[in-house]
């Protein structure tokens, strides 16, 4: 997960209100029922000893979301008496709506949440060019297309050499537009970010088409074989969109379980465990950030200082580095904070759960890649 969007978050000094907010029994609810899902989180952070200003720019955010049409929910960040940020979210919260008061905003959930769920695009193709339908979690949009040459395209059932040469013009009108739809498909994954492309169509279309993708976009093809004119349905989408988790989840818990081994120079490309980790954040040396949610480890409290580096598994290791001021804080959210600030992208492995792999799982459900140059 590209963490870059949470940024804003760190720009500001906590602490902070986050919420989760649960909008999956939305159509049900009654708009009183809204207002006292507003109000109970307003006086959940107020207990926790949260600002009046932050509360009620919580509570008028989550009244707000009546109007709202996300299906999952949203997750709200604010400090200071102001909404800081509002992403939606591709599942419902674990638990329904949560509030936490902390130091750091509680950014974990996100990785679960909103994280790992793959925006996609399907391309229906066919001899003639392609249409592209953009899918997520939040519904479906049309995202363009391609036509290609439109004649000649279909063979005749004559085996006479003098068709011969018409045979041959038809074989290059599917390769010209395969090559197209190809090209158009490529823009429109940048154009998007799309994270999985599924091609939809007969074999030897999807065939041609995958063949002529560029080399960075093959881990993420899935294909489905259907008739012209016929559209995936969303359980069928969501079905692709969870192998494709998965399997992305797998391989990067498979190059944390294979560097884990010491290279000629005795240095390890993998770490785990609380203290490892800090070290490793303090030194910026974290390439990719692996947790397991709620694992035992994400809880431990572990100190801050005002900078993202400025972390220690102790208070007085911050004294010892320098900083005068400190705070308690979760180590998962801790780390996540140095992994934004740093670039470093983070990832939950729970997808690969369970798997032979996840045996070997980072222990106490934090572990990370690391970068030694």
């Amino acid at each position: 997960m590209d963490l870059a969007f949470l940024h804003p978050l760190y720009e500001h000094q906590g602490p902070w209100a986050s919420v989760y907010v649960d909008l999956s029994r939305h159509t049900e609810d009654t708009p009183h029922e809204r207002e006292l899902t507003a109000a109970a989180v307003a006086r959940e952070l107020a207990e926790q000893g949260a600002d009046d200003a932050t509360c009620r720019a919580v509570k008028e955010a989550v009244e707000e979301l009546r109007h709202a049409t996300d299906p999952h929910g949203r997750a709200l960040f604010a400090c200071a008496g102001r909404v800081v940020l509002d992403p939606p979210l591709a599942r419902p919260p674990y638990g329904g709506t949560t509030a936490d008061w902390a130091p750091l905003p509680h950014v974990a959930p996100l990785l679960d949440l909103a994280g790992e769920d793959p925006v996609c695009v399907v391309a229906y193709v066919d001899r003639k060019g392609a249409d592209f339908e953009l899918r997520s979690a939040l519904g479906s949009s049309d995202a363009g297309g391609v036509t290609g040459r439109q004649w000649p395209v279909h063979r005749t059932s004559s085996v006479d050499w003098s068709e011969r040469h018409f045979q041959l013009r038809v074989e290059n009108t599917w390769e010209h537009n395969a090559a197209e739809i190809a090209d158009a498909l490529a823009v429109c994954q940048e154009e998007t970010g799309a994270d999985l492309l599924i091609l939809v169509g007969d074999d030897r279309e999807r065939r041609s088409v995958h063949e002529r993708l560029p080399k960075r976009l093959q881990d993420r093809m899935a294909e489905a074989s259907r008739g012209a004119g016929s559209r995936l349905l969303d359980d069928e989408v969501e079905g692709l969109r969870e192998n494709h988790v998965r399997s992305r989840a797998r391989e990067d818990l498979d190059r944390f379980l294979a560097a884990r081994t010491p290279d000629g120079e005795g240095r390890a490309g993998a770490a785990e465990g609380v203290p490892a980790l800090v070290e490793a954040a303090r030194e910026h040396r974290i390439d990719e950030l692996l947790v397991i949610p709620d694992a035992p480890d994400t809880h431990r409290e572990v100190w801050i200082g005002e900078d993202a580096d400025q972390l220690a598994v102790r208070r007085t290791e911050l004294k010892t580095l320098g900083e005068q001021n400190s705070w308690s804080a979760r180590a998962d959210d801790a780390l996540l904070r140095s992994a934004v600030m740093t670039g470093a992208p983070a990832i939950s492995v729970t997808p690969a759960l369970p798997s032979e792999a996840a045996q070997k799982a980072p222990v106490g459900g934090l572990g990370a890649l690391l970068r030694w140059k």
